[in-house]
């Protein structure tokens, strides 16, 4: 199992941790941010191919900024190919 860190930009975390084993998403925590919320995006997640979360979040925006803290996760799981 791989264990990564990102710094995501423009958006109220201020971290992500995840591991990543055969594809597959585990361990998803973030720092900062809307706390309920993300710890229900860590959920709905667990267990799942990377690629295809990153493909369903992927461009995901909060209010008037111009990403996420979900289209953050996607682009730490976009780094990983």
């Amino acid at each position: 199992m791989e264990h990564y860190t990102y710094s995501p930009k423009g958006v109220c975390s201020v971290k992500i941790d995840f591991d990543v084993e055969e594809g597959l998403l585990h361990n998803v925590q973030f720092t900062g941010g809307c706390n309920g919320n993300l710890k229900a995006i860590g959920k709905l997640v667990e267990g799942k191919p990377a690629k295809e979360i990153a493909d369903i979040l992927r461009g995901n925006k909060c209010g008037m900024r111009s990403t996420s803290c979900a289209d953050q996760f996607a682009k730490a799981l976009d780094e990983l190919n």
